[in-house]
């Protein structure tokens, strides 16, 4: 998908809460695995700034994956 200005509709769309108890399976699929992961980044990596920066982007890769399930896709 091309890379266009967003409209006001479209910012107001992202930065609107959209609750569907239809998706909660997924929201639950994502948290879940991403739980599992900081666990093992914690398990088995040596405290360090990179095993902190992990956890870090696991946090961030499931919060933009449950946008992504909330705004179905859009953006």
């Amino acid at each position: 998908m091309p890379f266009t200005k967003l409209t006001d509709d479209e910012i107001e769309d992202m930065f609107t809460y959209h609750d569907d108890p239809a998706k909660i399976p997924a929201y639950v699929a994502i948290n879940e695995a991403a739980k599992a992961l900081a666990r093992a980044i914690r398990d088995h990596c040596p405290l360090s700034a990179d095993a902190s920066a992990a956890i870090r982007l696991v946090r961030d890769a499931r919060m933009t994956a449950n946008a992504a399930i909330a705004l179905d896709g859009r953006y």
